[in-house]
């Protein structure tokens, strides 16, 4: 029975980079989910990989189709996004393990929809010094940075996960994400001991 692994945690913890790490180990042989958002593309980001990017005029037909598995939106400076996961078909337990990037609400509802017993959380931190550098010199790198956006994530990050949330949803276990060798190791070691 496969498991699906959703890597957690705030912005700038290096979600993005231990995925694209552990996706390249051959012996963990995990299978993709492309999730979807309304948000505009990003610089460096390509359609159906980092996410599929539509409008809400199709968030609205799947919906009405009873395929959005889990769906959470941002009130961000530029309007609202949303970010959802699909039952396209993208996903069957039966025959393989999956890895996925997400937030806590995410994670909650792709567990509630598949069951707790597969689907696991890799729980990444970092210093709040270390992820805000990191934010803003992403953002440097965008055509037209949008600093506010990353200010209202930074704070948005200390209430979403805050220590209750992280109970309630079970997460003990925590990855700190300073060294990347160290962290993708230590991370690699717990999907095998899962699996």
């Amino acid at each position: 029975m496969g498991k699906i692994f959703i890597i957690v945690g705030k912005s700038a913890t290096g979600k993005d980079t231990i995925y694209k790490h552990l996706l390249m180990q051959e012996e963990l042989n995990l299978k993709t989910v492309v999730m979807y958002t309304t948000r505009p593309i990003r610089k460096g980001e390509t359609e159906g990989v980092e996410y599929h990017f539509v409008d809400e005029n199709r968030l609205k037909e799947l919906t009405n189709q009873n395929k959005v598995i889990e769906h959470r939106f941002y009130n961000t400076v530029h309007g609202i996004w949303h970010y959802f996961t699909v039952n396209d078909g993208q996903i069957d337990l039966d025959r393989y393990n999956y890895l996925m990037i997400g937030t806590l609400a995410t994670y909650e509802q792709i567990r509630k929809f598949f069951g707790k017993d597969k689907v696991k959380p890799i729980y990444l931190e970092a210093p709040d010094d270390v992820r805000l550098l990191r934010s803003i010199g992403r953002e440097q790198k965008q055509e037209q940075p949008k600093y506010a956006e990353v200010c209202r994530r930074y704070l948005a990050d200390e209430e979403d996960f805050s220590e209750e949330n992280l109970k309630a949803n079970g997460i003990t276990k925590r990855f700190q994400n300073l060294k990347i060798e160290e962290c993708l190791s230590k991370v690699i070691q717990e999907i095998k001991n899962q699996l």
